[in-house]
């Protein structure tokens, strides 16, 4: 499950950010509730939302430094 996010375009890493946010928030509030059959879901899904959030953010950077390039090339 680590590795399965990198193949994923740009559109679909944050639709899978924003749906793992949703389910993040339904499984805090059964948390509380107390209806949940493992805890520790919790903490890894944490840690794929900051997967997620991390890969958008390289990309993004990338994106920023191809433009930067590009209008660096236009002046030249």
């Amino acid at each position: 499950m680590k590795n399965s996010f990198k193949n994923l375009s740009f559109a679909e890493l944050k639709a899978k950010r924003d749906e793992l946010n949703r389910k993040y928030m339904e499984l805090r509030f059964q948390v509380v509730i107390g209806h949940v059959e493992n805890p520790l879901q919790k903490r890894t899904m944490r840690r794929q939302i900051a997967r997620l959030n991390t890969i958008i953010r390289v990309q993004e950077i990338a994106q920023a430094k191809a433009t930067l390039k590009e209008a660096v090339a236009a002046k030249a």
